[in-house]
């Protein structure tokens, strides 16, 4: 018989380890307390680490996709391709270019942007794609750059999941088309609190979006406060001001250290979910195309609705009832006031992402998730099923 446990099993909490406070003491003590040598460095390891030529470190992903879209001079006027089953900044950075987001629904077996939908809307005012690695799942690349390279579109991956993904066995990010996106947010699988990384293989992009990043300046004006460093700088344009620091790079490159027992950990209480649940038919799991490597930033699942008498939100409840903390990936971003004034967006506009949305639940999923706890978590889900079955 099920028995609710009486400490509560938070949805995420960051794996952090005596060095990560080491590091993050080290930077203070340096004296190098905004963008300096450990960004620097930070942005030449994790180019490395995904096989990418360069790489810009930012203070969120949002400002990388932001730079991303700004690098190919798109505005008002353009149109940009995007999944409405994402984070709202993936569309609103499209917004604040002054360019009109335009979605294309997802497939349900992955929750990812479906290529057939993405060429339904490619008109001649689009400019580029926004495809999102959702949960870790790669989307179908081959397709989406197939579609890109036949029409001059310009890819930009959002990878703000996909920290530890991999396509055809290298990982997002290895050779960009356009550029790839990361997240280095609090509940990522490399986490700095909040953070970003723009990668990509193209010279100029990388140059563009290095001066954009810092205010215009030249992409070493960091420099001018170093030993030997000059005072003189120039802005060639209007930036923003987007860069990273070395406090929170401190921290991404000793979790890039440690990304290999973190991720093995994830793996563990992954197991333990898919041996629950696959026998279990009021449930659906999140497919994982052949290809694909899963970073497992999130572990999502969906429940039948015609097998319980219970909808999804009921079932997030009766979690939290038993102690489990949960989330929901994503809200629709078309069904979001702003989006709905503006553009005229209504419900039914895409009823994959609609269905998907509606009937699915992020189970707590982190690398300091322990084996027990997870198997509790699925032990939960499958009494409340248990409780609830039609």
């Amino acid at each position: 018989m099920f028995k609710v446990r009486e400490t509560f099993i938070p949805f995420c909490i960051p794996d952090v380890s005596e060095r990560e406070v080491d590091a993050v003491a080290g930077a203070i003590r340096s004296g190098w307390w905004a963008k300096g040598p450990l960004t620097v460095e930070f942005e030449k390891r994790f180019a490395q680490y995904v096989g990418a030529k360069h790489a810009i470190a930012v203070n969120s992903c949002t400002a990388a996709l932001h730079l991303a879209l700004l690098s190919q001079g798109i505005g008002p006027g353009d149109e940009v391709i995007t999944s409405p089953l994402t984070f709202a900044s993936t569309a609103s950075t499209i917004v604040h270019t002054g360019a009109t987001p335009v979605f294309a629904d997802i497939d349900e077996r992955t929750g990812c942007i479906d290529p057939e939908q993405i060429e339904r809307r490619i008109t001649k005012r689009t400019r580029a794609v926004v495809p999102v690695h959702y949960s870790g799942v790669a989307c179908d690349l081959d397709a989406v750059r197939a579609l890109c390279r036949a029409h001059g579109l310009f890819l930009s991956e959002d990878a703000a999941h996909a920290v530890e993904t991999r396509y055809h066995g290298e990982p997002i990010g290895c050779h960009p088309m356009g550029a790839a996106s990361f997240s280095f947010y609090a509940t990522k699988n490399l986490a700095t609190g909040e953070g970003g990384m723009l990668v990509t293989d193209d010279d100029g992009i990388a140059e563009r979006a290095g001066v954009l990043s810092c205010h215009g300046m030249s992409r070493n004006a960091w420099k001018r406060y170093g030993k030997g460093g000059s005072f003189r700088y120039d802005v060639t344009e209007f930036g923003y001001k987007y860069n990273m620091f070395d406090l929170q790079a401190a921290l991404g490159l000793t979790q890039l250290e440690r990304m290999p027992q973190m991720q093995a950990a994830r793996m563990q209480a992954v197991e333990v979910y898919e041996r629950a649940f696959a026998p279990c038919e009021a449930l659906v799991l999140q497919q994982t195309p052949e290809n694909t490597v899963h970073s497992r930033h999130l572990y999502v699942l969906r429940i039948r609705p015609e097998a319980l008498t219970i909808d999804r939100d009921r079932f997030v409840a009766e979690l939290a009832e038993r102690n489990v903390g949960t989330s929901v990936h994503f809200l629709p971003v078309h069904l979001m006031s702003a989006y709905r004034a503006r553009f005229g967006f209504a419900p039914g506009d895409f009823p994959r992402a609609e269905r998907f949305s509606d009937t699915e639940i992020s189970l707590p999923m982190y690398s300091r998730l322990s084996v027990e706890d997870a198997a509790y978590v699925a032990e939960a889900v499958l009494d409340i099923v248990q409780k609830f079955k039609r």
